[in-house]
């Protein structure tokens, strides 16, 4: 069983940054895909980045595309999820997830895609 958990969020100004961080435990941490979703209220989870278990392969929604970057670090067990140039629009909460098992890559836009969530964090951009 993976556990994750989320911090980094807060309240900050639209062009502001931000740095998420994600927390993992579980001894095959290092070989799980990695993912970030946000969900605003009222609205869909929507897909943020993903990173292959080698942090070798990263993956970007159109809208964060520039903005934001994904990282891993497998022997902190850590995920970053570094957001530069915040929109009002980027206010959601954000959650990290990782894929347990064997995955094809285009899966990870995906939630269904993902094991493990994490209990999300609060971003709010302010205009």
């Amino acid at each position: 069983q993976v556990q994750l958990v989320e911090s980094g969020g807060g309240l900050v100004q639209a062009g502001g940054s931000l740095r998420l961080s994600c927390a993992a435990s579980g001894r095959t941490f290092s070989r799980n895909a990695m993912g970030w979703f946000r969900q605003a209220p009222g609205k869909e989870r929507e897909f943020v980045a993903a990173v292959s278990w080698s942090g070798g392969s990263t993956y970007y929604a159109d809208s964060v595309k520039g903005r934001f970057t994904i990282s891993r670090d497998n022997a902190k067990n850590t995920v970053i999820l570094q957001m530069n140039s915040l929109k009002p629009e980027d206010t959601a909460v954000y959650s990290c997830a990782a894929v347990a098992r064997s995955y094809y890559s285009g899966s990870l836009y995906y939630t269904e895609a993902y094991d493990y969530w994490g209990q999300g964090t609060q971003v709010t951009v302010s205009s």
